[in-house]
């Protein structure tokens, strides 16, 4: 019986392109050689695709090192950044399959190098723009290949945290407040616009780009100062801006929980972890520079706390119209002095959250049961099911 043919699809023009390299590394390290034929498929900072003619050959040239010691700004340790070193350009417009794998078919084939890269599924490790926001999904869909995760609809709404919000309210799930700015807005009048921000939100505020993950360009702000320097970075990675009310005001900070979400049509969800960031919040270098950061799974809480976020979770899941793997993450309150429990808000949600082996998705399913080798089958399991439901779908009359 032939293999399944699975190309590994990581890097990307976005800003978290250090990070799917380290995704990638782990990926590549446990995925069950037995059972698939690996294609890793790399996309430089550039977006020039590059592939390997020899995907083992690639795979042996370096080898990951330790998780702990990667950093997310330097990934030439990992394998994934040999096969974007040295691999050869692909340059892949989408081709309807002809048969039952699909493939991603150079524009020219007059050198020997440029195949056609024939895979049964894609499993896509990527973050951020052009690789969680639809677009590359949408590429996909016009070349007939199973891919996992989340369609163009559920990836382009779990990636805009506007538009994610307004879906939140929609299902009637409790948000923090905040208010969204356009960067044009910004521009044309910032002394308004802080006017604005200062009469519907109190400080500490979180100033972020609305389209972007890992916590890249986020800015804990704590007064007027401050404002202004964190909105300007975060325009520098998107035309919308969204700025949320800190949860737990300026005295406590908000605990900090996540869920893991696995499954399409039935979505099941891990035990909540927290984490315990070792800077102020938890932003892009607590996440995967420094060390201070702890995680606690499971999460201390009463099992009715446990059950309500975990429902709030699929509920998220199900309101972005999302579909194999996402990560849901909530604040909530610290208790009152007088010991009640504070109030828990949906915060956002990951539609290709970290995948590496020390990432809160793997682990949140490891604790429920699920290693990382089978969560990796289980993901192509859902891609494969889900390309299979929609072929009952008729585009024509």
């Amino acid at each position: 019986m032939a293999k399944l043919r699975v190309g590994i699809l990581f890097g990307g023009r976005s800003g978290e392109h250090e990070v799917s390299l380290l995704s990638a590394a782990s990926v590549l390290k446990a995925i069950d050689r037995r059972k698939y034929e690996v294609i890793p498929i790399g996309i430089t900072k550039d977006g020039r695709w590059v592939a390997s003619a020899d995907a083992e050959r690639l795979l042996a040239g370096e080898a990951a090192a330790e998780p702990r010691p990667l950093r997310a700004g330097d990934p030439a340790t990992t394998a994934p950044a040999a096969v974007l070193r040295r691999g050869e350009a692909v340059l892949v417009p989408p081709v309807p399959a002809a048969g039952k794998r699909g493939a991603l078919v150079p524009f020219e084939t007059h050198n020997p190098a440029q195949q056609a890269l024939s895979v049964d599924v894609i499993l896509p490790v990527l973050h951020g723009t052009f690789g969680e926001d639809g677009t590359i999904q949408g590429l996909f869909e016009l070349a007939g290949i199973a891919y996992a995760g989340s369609g163009v609809l559920g990836s382009a709404t779990g990636m805009d945290k506007d538009v994610m919000k307004r879906l939140f309210a929609s299902a009637r799930l409790p948000i923090v407040k905040h208010i969204t700015l356009l960067r044009s807005e910004w521009k044309a009048s910032p002394r308004k616009m802080t006017t604005k921000i200062e009469a519907a939100l109190k400080y500490p505020l979180f100033v972020k780009p609305a389209n972007l993950g890992s916590s890249v360009g986020i800015s804990k702000v704590h007064d007027r100062k401050e404002l202004g320097p964190a909105i300007e970075l975060a325009a520098g990675f998107d035309r919308k801006i969204v700025i949320e009310q800190g949860v737990g005001g300026k005295r406590k900070k908000a605990r900090e929980l996540e869920v893991a979400i696995l499954g399409n049509d039935a979505p099941q969800a891990s035990v909540v972890g927290e984490i315990v960031p070792g800077k102020e919040f938890y932003d892009y270098e607590a996440k995967y520079l420094s060390e201070g950061s702890a995680a606690i799974i499971p999460a201390r809480l009463t099992r009715a706390q446990t059950r309500q976020i975990q429902q709030m979770a699929i509920e998220a899941f199900r309101s972005c119209d999302c579909a194999g793997l996402a990560r849901v993450d909530f604040l909530m309150e610290p208790d009152s002095p007088s010991g009640k429990p504070g109030r828990i808000y949906l915060n956002e949600i990951n539609t290709l959250p970290g995948f590496t082996a020390i990432s809160m998705y793997p682990k949140l399913w490891a604790a429920s049961g699920l290693p990382y080798p089978a969560l990796i089958d289980r993901l192509i399991e859902l891609a494969l099911e889900r390309h299979a439901e929609k072929e009952g779908t008729s585009y024509s009359r």
